[in-house]
């Protein structure tokens, strides 16, 4: 027997389906579109989705099931799902529970039978919003409630997603007991992150986000990634003398979607909320100093206002649809950042060559001038 829902959003729309997963649960958080027609699990377990709900414009999902070896981290990290239709059935031999099972599992409340199409051309309209999934109150009730909720600006939702305790050695990839040593800054790390600079010789520590910049020095590191996460970059202000330190030290850096953000905060820029945020593994980015277009794989609601940034820092990516920033690197330190998520498991290979590059820096020395 189904289970009615309702997801009502903060500006009075309500839409009916029906609830699957932990159907006794309730779900709260801003509403962003993922355009991604597959991926479903690395999404949901991305810790950049911290405090969302997300809808999917493919209109089937669940239909390979949930492998649980392809998880960003080691649990479902949005808040809600919404889909048109979420498959009862999967086909995968790598599969080991549905994704209906897996949410149940995870204590995570998913709604199916909403007319997604409505609802993303809604979003797109009138930006993303707060909402809240239940099967256990009414319409108006949860209209009401979504309009308290906290909305994403202002929110540092780090703590809620960083590692605890100590810092660790990723063991990822065996082997590199002579390779450079890389600190990875956790503001929400995604495990492909980890990997790809493993899968690059690399040895790679990961500290918790507040970690004192002190602290991360005296592992005396090779390079430094500050990496994505979720929240509003502005309200984290632990972060911005945190990542001065590590310019003022030279050593080579490399900032992903969040860390990108964090890291124009440190160099005096600002950064903006997006209407309704960059979701999914099709943006097509331009390279400037190559002109080539990169499809990339993306999440993140907000981005550094370019005008803002000082002159020894240079634009090096541009988003094709809106023209937001999408990549920088300083003229002369050895740091670059990207606004998209180069390791894209799944999605595109395209910018792959931004880890070999930050590798490459590492490997010649913290004193390498950019050319």
């Amino acid at each position: 027997m189904r289970v009615r829902a309702y997801l009502a959003l903060e500006n009075g729309a309500v839409f009916a389906g029906f609830a699957f997963g932990a159907i006794e649960r309730e779900a709260a958080g801003e509403v962003v579109f993922n355009t991604a027609m597959t991926g479903y699990e690395e999404i949901l377990t991305d810790p950049s989705y911290c405090g969302q709900i997300i809808v999917f414009t493919y209109p089937h999902i669940g239909n390979y099931g949930i492998t649980l070896a392809d998880g960003e981290s080691d649990r479902v990290q949005a808040e809600g799902i919404v889909v048109h239709e979420c498959s009862r059935f999967y086909s995968n031999w790598r599969a080991r529970m549905g994704l209906s099972e897996y949410l149940a599992q995870q204590g995570i409340v998913g709604i199916e039978g909403v007319d997604t199409r409505m609802l993303v051309r809604m979003i797109r309209d009138k930006g993303a919003m707060r909402g809240i999934i239940s099967a256990m109150a009414p319409p108006e009730e949860l209209v009401e409630r979504a309009r308290q909720l906290p909305p994403m600006e202002g929110l540092d939702l780090t703590d809620r997603v960083t590692t605890r305790g100590t810092p660790y050695q990723w063991d990822g990839f065996e082997g590199n007991v002579r390779g450079p040593v890389v600190a990875v800054i956790d503001y929400g790390v995604k495990r492909s992150i980890l990997r790809s600079l493993a899968q690059r010789g690399c040895r790679v520590w990961v500290f918790p986000a507040r970690t004192p910049a002190e602290e991360v020095l005296s592992l005396e590191p090779d390079g430094i990634v500050l990496s994505n996460g979720p929240g509003d970059p502005a309200a984290i202000d632990y972060a911005i003398p945190q990542v001065r330190a590590f310019l003022d030290s030279g050593i080579p850096m490399l900032g992903i979607c969040l860390g990108h953000q964090l890291l124009g905060l440190a160099f005096g820029a600002r950064t903006y909320k997006l209407k309704f945020g960059h979701h999914g593994a099709n943006h097509p980015v331009r390279n400037l100093r190559t002109g080539a277009v990169e499809i990339t794989s993306q999440n993140h609601g907000f981005a550094i206002d370019p005008a803002t940034l000082p002159p020894e820092v240079e634009i090096t990516h541009v988003n094709l649809t809106d023209g937001t920033l999408e990549g920088m690197r300083h003229r002369e330190l050895p740091v670059m950042s990207v606004q998209y998520h180069p390791e894209a498991a799944p999605g595109p290979h395209d910018a792959r060559y931004i880890f070999d590059e930050f590798v490459s820096w590492v490997r010649a020395g913290a004193t390498v001038k950019v050319a």
